[in-house]
């Protein structure tokens, strides 16, 4: 069981990785370093003459290829830790009787997704260079609350019985919210805003198709690994 797990992780963590390193490269990294130029101030939005107009366009990602490998790295070892949080949920699931497919593998990757990455989000949205965020101690607290919160309402409403489970996933789905995350005093920033709301929009996307994709690998080599 333990050496079924530590593989299936492994294999699915690194291809989740990749695939995110993939889409992260086309669809995310050439807005990050068009934030740059702002954070740097190479180029600035609303200048002094008070225009809101500013250049578009991002740097080539072949600029500096080297500077990619790192984060890269990152994705396949920041998935594999997830990988194997799932695989352990899966088999735990498994073990009290809860069949695995590839369909049910879907379901758990769109369940990581919102537990890790659209939960927050509503709180606090991936956040672009220039952008000014809140302090980080509080959005990392805040942010545990939401993933701790997310993560037990989603189980209890996929493995629960009875009305009282569904009733306590419900107060801790909208308990952080309630709560309410860390926000700042004044909207200041440097970035132009359409700029950062594409990054946001373009973010979620990719990190819902790792999810997905992360959740379709752990099903997949979790159960060829069985029947092997």
């Amino acid at each position: 069981m333990l050496k079924h797990i530590l593989t299936s992780a492994v294999f699915a963590g690194i291809v989740a990785g990749l695939f995110a390193a993939v889409i992260n490269l086309w669809a995310v990294i050439p807005m990050v370093m068009e934030g740059e130029l702002y954070e740097s101030g190479e180029r600035v939005h609303f200048a002094v003459d008070g225009s809101p107009q500013s250049d578009a366009g991002s740097p080539s990602i072949m600029d500096d290829p080297a500077r990619h490998l790192m984060p890269a790295a990152f994705s396949v070892v920041t998935f594999t830790g997830y990988a194997f949080l799932m695989i352990a949920g899966m088999a735990l699931a498994e073990r009290y009787g809860h069949k695995l497919t590839m369909r049910q593998g879907l379901i758990w990757g769109l369940c990581g997704f919102i537990t890790f990455q659209l939960a927050p989000a509503m709180g606090m949205p991936p956040q672009l260079p220039a952008t000014p965020g809140p302090e980080v101690v509080p959005r990392q607290l805040w942010w545990l609350l939401t993933i701790l919160c997310t993560a037990t309402a989603l189980g209890l409403i996929a493995f629960g019985r009875g009305v009282w489970p569904m009733v306590l996933a419900a107060v801790l789905l909208f308990a952080p919210h309630i709560i309410g995350s860390p926000r700042l005093d004044t909207y200041f920033g440097f970035a132009a805003p359409e700029l950062a709301a594409h990054f946001v929009g373009s973010a979620l996307a990719a990190t819902a198709l790792t999810w997905t994709m992360l959740g379709l690998c752990c099903a997949w080599f979790w159960v060829k690994l069985q029947q092997d």
